[in-house]
Formats: structure tokens, C-alpha cells, sequence
């Protein structure tokens, strides 16, 4: 397959007419003189206003809350590397499947400085409940608390964590181990089958999911190769981002927000798993992946890049659903649109994607 034209890859950042009436009747909104934070414009208080104005929209999401009838829920806290615990959500299906249940394990948005496991729980009820998964919502400690890599480190040691325990908690790799997130939640997703394959994880993953990913971190497109310059124009350096809701405005900004609060660094792959490309096995021998990916969404070029990084130069199957027109996290901001309700359909059809790819 040929590299995306310039004119289609624009094609994609049109707004769609949906979005662009859901922003006018339904705006994000900015915080309220009656919100605890009004006025503060410290990193915590972004935190908590994103906290806040996603709660307010939970009661629309197609699965709002828990099914109890059909999945059972279960906080856990686990260990990790400096004897600390994180918590987890252990999701099962009250009707076990006849064949066993595969394991699903899934990591939160939130730019490596925000977010919790509420930001999973739809998909992972979702997947306990309509492929029979038993899932582990993974909550790993975030910046600028627990700078780089502590996020990595404790995604590492869930992952491990969940595949050393799968038979206590109900579940048989063999019927698919998939490790899954969306945006930040995407990138340690792409990091952790890296890791997983180097570090020869038993048992072995079979698959990735691979939502909105962070896969160059807004790196300037001068530092990336010159081979996949041309597909980078949804950077905002290069074209103006009108993404309502992941908002950077310069890969400077996005630079500032890494070495000020990440602690991290654009030469890392545990941060820019797109250079694991240059290690000794780059991209090869990893698992199937499934992409969602977003038109006008700052990140998208970073995803069709690796997608096609994995497909062309990997031998790396993949799947991609693209929404043109449509933004980052679109589906969780404004959960009342058909395209929302689609976009999560399609992630049950892609997930099921890749525990039909099991070998």
C-alpha cells in the first residue's frame, strides 16, 4: 500500500458536520465559578476539572455504570517493583464461557498525568460481558507525582502480575492475552509489547489495542525520519490542530509539559515506542494490533504511521478503524452521538478482532 497523499491525509481534519454542531450545542466546557478549582491553574486543578466534566457526561455512555447481573467487579490492590500497590479492577463474566475466558488488560488515557480506571471501565465491562473476557483495569501511578518512568514500570509489573495469576482469576491466556488503552493508555500499550517480547513474557500476548495512540509524542517532525516526514502533517507544527478537546498547540507546548512535568525524554522508546524501530528486532514479532484512530485528532498521523510501520515493514497483521472528521476521545465527550455509540461498537468488533488472531 502506497503512503496516504498529502491531500487525503487532510482530508481527514475536516470536522465532521456532527461535530461540528455537537461543539456548538455541547461544548467543553471551562471551569465554573462553583467549581472547587475555579481560579487555579495549577496541574491539579486540570486534573480535577477533567475529572469533573467527564462525570458529568458518564450517565450517557452506553454501559454508565455496573451490570452486576452480567459482570462481577473486584478491587484489588497488587505489589509492585519498590513495594509499593496499585489498585486494579478485576472485571469477570457472571456466565462463564464454555471454552474459558480469555485476558484482557487494559491502561487509562490521561497523558500520563491524569486519569483513573474509570476511564476503562466501559470497555471493560463491555469486554467481560460480550466476549466473555475476564479484564484487569490497570490504575498505575502518574506525573508529576511519579515521573518517568514509574508509569511504565508499574503498567510492566501489572502485566506481569496479571499473566503469572491468570488461573486464579479465571482466566486461560490461551484463549487470548490482549493488552489494551487509549492515548497515554495507547502508547504504554505499544511500549509494554516491546517489552514483552524482549523480555520473552510467558505467556505470550496476542494482541494489542491500540486506541488514539501516542506513538512520536508530538516529536518535531525534523527528529523523525525522513521517510515518514511527508505522513506527518497532523502535528501541530505542521497543521493547525482544531481538536477541541486534546488541545496542545506546538510540539513546544507538548515539550514543556514533558520535561516539566513528565520527567521525560523524546529519546526514550518507553516514551516514543516508534524507535524501538532502530533497536535489533524493531517491530518484528509482535502481536496483531487493532487502531482507532480520530481525523481531525492532533495524534492521528502517529497512529497511521505505526499502523503501516507494522503492516508494511513488520509483517505485523493489523486492523484500522479511522473517523474522519471526528476528534480525540470524541466518544467519551460527547456520548450521546451515533458515532459515539459506533465507535464503541467497533472497539468490541476489534477486540474480538484480535482474540480471533489467537494462534
Amino acid at each position: 500500500m502506497a503512503p496516504r497523499t498529502e491531500q487525503e491525509l487532510l482530508s481527514y481534519g475536516v470536522m465532521d458536520p456532527v461535530m461540528v454542531d455537537a461543539l456548538a450545542r455541547f461544548p467543553v466546557r471551562d471551569p465554573h465559578p462553583s467549581d472547587p478549582y475555579y481560579g487555579d491553574d495549577s496541574h491539579s486543578a486540570a486534573r480535577a476539572h477533567r475529572a469533573a466534566t467527564l462525570r458529568e457526561k458518564h450517565h450517557l455512555r452506553s454501559v454508565p455504570g455496573p451490570i452486576p447481573d452480567q459482570v462481577s467487579e473486584e478491587e484489588r490492590m497488587i505489589p509492585m517493583r519498590d513495594g509499593a500497590e496499585i489498585p486494579v479492577r478485576i472485571y469477570r463474566p457472571v456466565q462463564k464461557p464454555a471454552e474459558s475466558s480469555p485476558l484482557v488488560v487494559m491502561y487509562h488515557e490521561g497523558g500520563w498525568s491524569m486519569g483513573d480506571a474509570s476511564d476503562e471501565e466501559t470497555n471493560c465491562r463491555l469486554f467481560s460481558r460480550d466476549l466473555g473476557a475476564v479484564c484487569v483495569n490497570v490504575e498505575y501511578r502518574v506525573a508529576p507525582e511519579y515521573p518517568f518512568p514509574a508509569w511504565i514500570d508499574d503498567s510492566w509489573d501489572a502485566l506481569k502480575w496479571a499473566a503469572q495469576n491468570a488461573a486464579s482469576l479465571g482466566a486461560d491466556p490461551a484463549r487470548g492475552f490482549i493488552v489494551g488503552g487509549g492515548s497515554a493508555g495507547g502508547n504504554i500499550t505499544a511500549v509494554l509489547a516491546h517489552i514483552a517480547r524482549d523480555e520473552k513474557l510467558s505467556p505470550t500476548l496476542t494482541g494489542q489495542y491500540l486506541c488514539v495512540p501516542a506513538i512520536m509524542c508530538f516529536k518535531p517532525p525534523t527528529l523523525i525520519s525522513p521517510s515518514y516526514r511527508a505522513e506527518y502533517l497532523s502535528h501541530p507544527d505542521v497543521t493547525t490542530n482544531i481538536d477541541p478537546v486534546l488541545k496542545i498547540r506546538t510540539g513546544a507546548e507538548f515539550a514543556e509539559h514533558m520535561h516539566g512535568v513528565l520527567k521525560a525524554s523524546w529519546v526514550d522508546p518507553r516514551l516514543v515506542p516508534l524507535l524501538y524501530g532502530a533497536h535489533e528486532n524493531g517491530h518484528r514479532g509482535l502481536p496483531p494490533a487493532y487502531f482507532q484512530i480520530c481525523g481531525i485528532d492532533p495524534l492521528r498521523d502517529e497512529g497511521l504511521i505505526y499502523e503501516r510501520v507494522l503492516r508494511e515493514e513488520s509483517d505485523v497483521k493489523t486492523r484500522l478503524d479511522l473517523y474522519k472528521g471526528f476528534g480525540h476521545y470524541f466518544w467519551t465527550n460527547w456520548p450521546q452521538l451515533d458515532k459515539s455509540r459506533e465507535f464503541v461498537q467497533d472497539t468490541v468488533k476489534g477486540v474480538k478482532w484480535l482474540l480471533e488472531q489467537t494462534p
